[in-house]
């Protein structure tokens, strides 16, 4: 995974005002916490913070005041309405240091023959794995899968260097029969029976 390199600039005022001026200069409040070090009150630029958070679990290399912090987002608040970035919250890391994120699950390949749905239970699995690799995500198998077949996390294929956190037992995929509808005709004649 590639490193996206911002630049932050160190925050001196607290507040909703101080967050107003802030986001109508296109910049974001954030806070880097970790490794037992003072928390740091940055500023991002929004445009190169929301593309970016484009992808998933991304590595964000910071320069601080000319001093390097590598950080991954642990949470974004965004405007319920607009949909921009308010905040964020940076978790400090190091080269070779395990972290634990949420990594998302894709399916790929057709079911068995008939008209089964393939329904998500779990659209990402919590995994453990070293914070300069994390995945973007996993890609698992459905080819061949029937009704009532399903792919629990144990049996979800992880990249090297990757250990599953979520329960192993956990169901991650299902196939479920689709159900056949009543033809309409049926339907009304059973309705004009009861008047």
């Amino acid at each position: 995974m590639a490193e996206v390199k911002i630049s932050a600039e160190v925050r001196t005022e607290f507040g909703k005002g101080a967050a107003r001026r802030t986001r109508r200069a296109s910049k974001v409040p954030a806070v880097v916490y970790g490794h037992g070090a003072d928390t740091v009150h940055v500023t991002l630029p929004s445009h190169a913070l929301m593309m970016a958070l484009k992808t998933a679990n991304v590595l964000i290399s910071l320069d601080i005041d000319g001093r390097n912090e590598l950080v991954i987002p642990k949470a974004v608040q965004r405007d319920p309405l607009k949909g921009f970035i308010e905040h964020v919250d940076l978790l400090a890391v190091k080269r070779g240091e395990k972290v634990t994120v949420e990594v998302a699950v894709h399916a790929e390949g057709d079911l068995a023959p008939g008209a089964n749905l393939l329904e998500h239970v779990l659209n990402t699995l919590s995994v453990e794995t070293e914070a300069t690799h994390i995945p973007e995500s996993v890609t698992v198998s459905v080819a061949g899968l029937d009704a009532g077949d399903s792919i629990l996390a144990k049996n979800v294929p992880l990249p090297t260097g990757t250990t599953l956190v979520t329960d192993e037992d956990a169901v991650v995929l299902q196939v479920l029969a689709a159900q056949a509808e009543e033809p309409a005709d049926e339907a009304e004649a059973a309705e004009g029976s009861e008047a």
